[in-house]
């Protein structure tokens, strides 16, 4: 059965393999220097104290002590590869974007796969969303097309990004996992409606990454070689075929094999079965975004595919594990407002929050010189700028190229072919309310026609199964949300919720007393 063992699994053996021809390396410190005894710390005698001279210890401990960077907030565990994007179908008409510009044309990319809200140590099949984020490496730098496998998400303004995360964490005192943050949260929102619906479906539970599609989620804006701007969004659709796990198959791994997602991408790629996607986009002009029945720019709202058809662009192929997870994976940070010229923000309000916070938290995690990190640096580019120094910099820092603009120096100059599109702003600037916009057409027709009997039947169980653990204030507010959407949906989760309480009161706590000889049986109800 050895020769049979998963990728994953023969990992070590493999890389013994790979050196075969070659004698094993000299054991150094991180200096560099030769070790001689990596076994035993330096003491006084063979019983005695520690010396503060054993450099060898303190250089690898001094280090193990700091190995562990920030975890990701959101989207801590998940798996990398690498690949590159092949474009199949001319879109210059929308883009002027070099990776768009000829047929045939390939760019390099890395891309992250993730769950949303779980920890690092998380299990991989638990239901979530799916982060899929992709960097293209381009000639006129690095484009993060950062989404998920939901062409839609919770909420429609980033200032509620970080109290909605909060409620997907832990609560700060128990720190448990808390059902009533979730859906007191979800049922004061109500514009959430339409991805809890898709996250309680049979989506939400995807067969690892391979089988999911990504979306760029936003409303974006492209710009073409006249300067012609349209709106656009992004989709990628697997070429695997979309697979979904039962909650029976999903608990099961979550005992036994936890990160499962993570070893079916690597054991693919390993194997030679390189996972595809093919890219589309859609396109709405500024005329047709001006009369479109909603607003275009609303992140819980997907555009109708029969007014808004896909338009095939090209092909994405992931062909590489990560050399090492850390390095690749762990560091790779993706950062929504790395957009190179032709594709620029739509005034989408969570896109517009998320281009500051993206590379704002990378800036905490892993420094101000991030994108000096092999993975993250826009090598297809040359990066030249004012900004010098800080932590980790390990490039020449520009030398001695002046470090302030205007300058007469022959420094960096100003591209003016490469100015954002024009835009009027007129309206009057206030915070405006759009929690009362339609949330439920969308989600009706999500319960009424995307999904059959069957899914309809599942997801309605699956949401009561979750919203079951919330007081039954909540759940009554709940239940009185989706009867917006439709009654029937309303009244299959209350009877979900009523069979669940019933059996709840049923369930006692029944307590046992005891002194020698002695047995007593208290029965009490639950509070």
């Amino acid at each position: 059965m050895a020769e049979n063992r998963e990728k994953t699994t023969d990992q070590m053996k493999m890389w013994k393999e790979s050196r075969a021809t070659q004698k094993p390396d000299v054991l150094t410190t991180g200096g560099g220097h030769p070790v001689g005894d990596k076994l035993n710390q330096m003491t006084a005698g063979a019983r005695g104290p520690l010396l503060v001279q054993d450099v060898v210890f303190t250089d690898e401990m001094a280090h193990f002590d700091r190995e562990r960077i920030p975890e990701r907030v959101v989207h801590a565990k998940g798996a990398g590869a690498f690949g590159y994007f092949e474009v199949t179908h001319d879109i210059t008409r929308y883009c002027k974007a070099k990776v768009f510009e000829q047929i045939g044309k390939t760019t390099p990319i890395a891309v992250r796969f993730s769950t949303v809200a779980g920890e690092s140590g998380s299990a991989d099949t638990v239901r979530d969303p799916r982060g899929f984020a992709v960097k293209f490496y381009t000639e006129d730098g690095n484009w993060d097309l950062t989404g998920n496998n939901t062409p839609i998400f919770f909420i429609k303004d980033a200032m509620l990004f970080p109290s909605f995360i909060h409620t997907q964490k832990r609560n700060p005192q128990t720190h448990m996992k808390d059902p009533d943050m979730v859906w007191d949260f979800w049922s004061l929102r109500p514009e959430s409606l339409h991805q809890v619906s898709f996250l309680f479906s049979d989506r939400g539970l995807p067969d690892g990454y391979r089988h999911m599609n990504g979306y760029g989620s936003h409303t974006f804006k492209m710009v073409n070689a006249d300067d012609e701007c349209f709106y656009c969004k992004f989709h990628y659709k697997t070429d695997q075929g979309i697979k979904n796990l039962t909650v029976e198959e999903a608990d099961r791994l979550a005992a036994a094999n936890p990160d499962y997602a993570i070893g079916d991408l690597f054991n693919a790629i390993a194997n030679g079965n390189y996972p595809s996607w093919t890219f589309f986009i859609q396109i709405m002009t500024f005329d047709q975004a001006e009369k479109f029945p909603f607003n275009p720019f609303d992140l819980t709202k997907v555009w109708p595919h029969k007014d808004y058809p896909l338009i095939p662009v090209g092909k994405m192929v992931l062909n590489r594990n990560p050399v090492n997870y850390f390095v690749e994976v762990e560091q790779m940070a993706f950062d929504p407002s790395n957009m190179p010229p032709g594709i620029e923000p739509s005034p989408d309000k969570m896109l517009q929050g998320r281009l500051f916070s993206y590379p704002d938290t990378h800036r905490h995690r892993l420094g101000a010189n991030y994108l000096q990190i092999p993975v993250n640096c826009p090598y297809r580019a040359r990066v030249a700028n004012y900004q010098r120094d800080g932590p980790m910099c390990f490039t020449d820092n520009q030398g001695g190229a002046p470090n302030y603009f205007p300058n007469s120096f022959s420094a960096p100059e100003a591209q003016p072919r490469c100015l954002e599109s024009k835009f009027r702003v007129f309206p009057d600037v206030a915070r405006y309310h759009t929690s009362d916009e339609d949330n439920v057409t969308q989600v009706r027709a999500f319960f009424t026609e995307i999904l059959n009997e069957e899914q309809r039947q599942r997801l309605c169980k699956n949401m009561a199964g979750s919203l079951k653990g919330a007081q039954l204030f909540i759940q009554k507010r709940m239940v009185e949300t989706l009867k917006a959407v439709h009654p029937d949906y309303a009244s299959r989760v209350q009877a979900h919720l009523d069979k669940h309480n019933e059996d709840a009161k049923k369930n006692t706590n029944v307590h046992v007393y005891t002194r020698p000889g002695v047995q007593t049986l208290s029965a009490s109800s639950k509070m």
